[in-house]
């Protein structure tokens, strides 16, 4: 019995281990738009350059959109022993229509149809990622907005470095999600070039016109080398890349919740939708969203690792390692999409305590800095040696345990004689924050700024 997809040229069938080891159905069935999409362009352009005919053409693309209507209804029965999406479609082309489906793959290889698939997957999928990241910023700015004047105190090692405001620590996250989003888009406009034409590895003999299908599919032209064509998967690693470090923001932002939501902090709480308990310990709130956030992160830098290794050392063109591009890239993609949905409901919807984050600015002297800044303005101190005073006068408020704001003048003077009372007005966590005005600085009034310029990039009021 020969075997059915390759003819003449094998008398029998694969191996079931082989027939295990090569379908693909399972998981590249998600091309099937795709797929579709790209055999519609290539059959009407075989048309219009005369290498078939229009009444085989409209055959064939009236066969296709049955196939696309079956697959969407749930009425398509994917085959294993047809190995990938290219087949099945074909083959139930087939069945719909008859031999003209022969025709379709005219011109054309698996080689350069998966890599257009893909390419338009990946493409689809970064104008889906970019949306989400849109509305991630949108929360954060809306967040941002409400708390432009909640002081929380800002950390340099996990330990109380200056106050700033709570609105002004979403914004780092918007500005974060502004360049994954750029990255993305880098990404796009790489990629947008169709492979469609380059067969198999050396381009076809027949008169086609790649920068016809290329135009239909919404690209910018086509692919220049069809070794190139066939066997390249930068744009999936450069979305993996950007996706890895996207999921670096999203993780870093769900520890500081993780943190954040911690008794011993106090600073926020989630929602009971986005938390879970204990199946022993009545007591607990556990902030799982934001755990498994984190923890998603590891999976989407597993599939830029897993794609990386694939790729590293094979020759060209197009070698089967290359059907091991998929599997991890859904997985970290759709990881990202769900860990993007679950961060914007979480700040969307969690609660500041905003007493507690003002306590525990004014612990742990945090407006250290602005004593030494106004002990250089107004005193002409050099910074070292204002730097030194200050570290001096911390000490003994340590001892006292007491707050800077908190020492006499006469103990200031103790250690600079220059001080005067003047020193009281920078000495407040309100007063640190409102002089922060430098561009990208705390203030609120800054804050507020910065939440205008983003609405005005997102096209949204308030």
């Amino acid at each position: 019995m020969s075997n059915k997809m390759w003819g003449g040229r094998f008398g029998e069938g694969p191996d079931r281990i082989m027939e295990e080891i090569n379908a693909s159905i399972g998981f590249d069935q998600r091309f099937f738009a795709q797929d579709i999409r790209g055999s519609k362009a290539h059959c009407t352009m075989l048309a219009e350059t005369g290498i078939i005919s229009r009444e085989d053409a409209e055959q064939i693309v009236a066969g296709l959109d049955a196939v696309l209507a079956e697959i969407k209804e749930g009425r398509f029965t994917f085959k294993r022993e047809l190995e990938d999406i290219h087949m099945n479609v074909e083959s139930r082309l087939a069945d719909l229509i008859g031999a003209t489906a022969g025709r379709l793959h005219t011109a054309r290889s698996r080689n350069d149809q998966v890599a257009l698939d893909f390419k338009l997957y990946i493409r689809d999928t970064i104008d889906h990622l970019d949306e989400q990241l849109a509305e991630f910023q949108l929360a954060l700015v809306d967040k941002a907005e409400t708390h432009a004047d909640t002081i929380m105190p800002g950390y340099t090692h996990l330990q109380t470095a200056q106050p700033v405001t709570f609105g002004h620590h979403c914004l780092a996250y918007v500005e974060m999600a502004g360049r994954d989003r750029s990255r993305l888009a880098d990404a796009r406009k790489r990629l947008n070039e169709s492979p469609l034409g380059a067969a198999a590895l050396a381009g076809t003999s027949f008169p086609i016109d790649r920068h016809r299908t290329a135009k239909d599919l919404g690209f910018d032209g086509p692919t220049r080398n069809s070794l190139d064509s066939v066997s390249d998967r930068d744009f999936v690693l450069e979305t993996l890349a950007a996706a890895a470090i996207a999921a670096t923001h999203l993780s870093r932002l769900a520890e500081e919740i993780v943190v954040w939501s911690n008794p011993g902090f106090n600073f926020v709480r989630l929602t009971d939708g986005f938390t879970s308990g204990s199946s022993i310990m009545p007591q607990k709130r556990n902030p799982d969203a934001a755990e498994l956030v984190r923890a998603k992160s590891g999976r989407i830098i597993g599939g830029l690792t897993t794609l990386l290794v694939v790729m590293k050392g094979l020759p060209l063109a197009y070698s089967k390692d290359m059907q091991e591009d998929k599997e991890a890239a859904f997985d970290a993609l759709d990881a990202l999409s769900l860990s993007l949905a679950a961060m914007t409901g979480m700040i969307a919807t969690l609660t500041v305590n905003a007493p507690e984050m003002r306590a525990a600015a004014s612990r742990g002297f945090s407006t250290a800095t602005d004593l030494a800044d106004w002990l250089v303005r107004a005193l002409g101190l050099p910074f070292r040696q204002a730097h030194h005073v200050t570290g001096t006068l911390v000490g003994i408020a340590e001892k006292k345990g007491v707050d800077l704001d908190a020492l006499t003048l006469d103990e200031m003077r103790a250690v600079e004689p220059g001080i005067t009372d003047e020193v009281y007005g920078v000495l407040g966590v309100d007063n640190s924050v409102r002089s922060r005005t430098s561009f990208g600085g705390t203030a609120p009034d800054n804050v507020r700024a910065a939440c205008a310029h983003w609405r005005a990039q997102f096209g949204r009021n308030a």
